[in-house]
């Protein structure tokens, strides 16, 4: 089998990118064909370009628009994008609560969301899309449950859904900007095309620690109760490493034609 070398963006404020980056390096280091390059943000836009897949676990990560151009042209050349949680999300604290500002429109239209808002952090229950049940990336997945943030997004383009939730009701007392009126399926796992390319997108995955709440505007010095997440569930696990494999189709699918 060839090589697969695979760019990991992990980086951003108020998780534990620490936990996140090393239980993705782990889920990689699964197969022997994987090379990994790890990054904070985008800024290294040869490796992005160089690496067979790209996969990102970050937050309130702020790409200048040369790097947006990089990620959509990676993409869109044929190769596949798994994106995590909060990547996705950009914030802006004002003084009537956190703001979404849609300053980053490259980026989210690769990705196919931004993220608007999620409730406090709650279990919820995830299904399979009825439209999804015979796709591999989620065929004889059990429902199952995660104690997370359950992000509410807007959507951009085709999207394919995979997985989902029902919420209705108030994204967080007036902590974000929305308020969510019908009970409709909210979802939690994608696809979206992109030129030749596509994006998976899982957005369970909070984590949060000690000290990752120190980031300004919020500069808490210890956050009380450790934030576990997915990450506890089996089904997440099964999840990052069926979109890990899917990744590597394009790579695989080069090298024996």
């Amino acid at each position: 089998m060839p090589r697969i070398d695979v760019c990991l963006i992990a980086g951003g404020k108020w998780h534990d990118i620490n936990f996140a980056r090393l239980e993705l390096l782990k889920l990689l280091h699964e197969d022997d064909d994987v090379r990994v390059r790890v990054f904070e943000d985008y800024a290294n836009t040869g490796a992005i370009a160089a690496a067979d897949f790209l996969i990102s676990y970050t937050c309130d990560v702020h790409p200048t628009v040369e790097q947006q151009q990089a990620v959509r042209d990676f993409v869109a050349g044929g190769k596949r994008w798994f994106a995590l949680h909060g990547t996705n999300s950009v914030m802006d604290f004002q003084a009537d609560g956190v703001h979404c500002p849609r300053d980053y429109p490259m980026l989210m239209e690769t990705l196919g969301s931004q993220f608007i808002a999620h409730p406090a952090i709650e279990p919820y229950r995830i299904t399979v899309s009825e439209s999804a049940k015979d796709h591999p990336l989620v065929a004889g997945i059990d429902p199952w449950e995660a104690e997370d943030e359950l992000y509410l997004c807007e959507y951009h383009g085709e999207i394919v859904p995979l997985m989902e939730t029902r919420f209705a009701g108030d994204s967080g007392a007036g902590f974000f900007e929305h308020s969510w009126e019908k009970d409709e399926p909210r979802l939690v796992m994608y696809l979206h095309p992109v030129g030749a390319g596509e994006v998976l997108y899982l957005t369970p995955g909070h984590r949060r620690s000690k000290y990752d709440m120190q980031d300004p505007p919020l500069s808490v010095p210890e956050w009380p109760v450790p934030e576990l997440g997915a990450w506890t569930q089996p089904a997440y696990y099964e999840l990052l490493r069926r979109g890990i494999e899917w990744a590597k189709e394009p790579a695989r699918a080069a090298a024996t034609s």
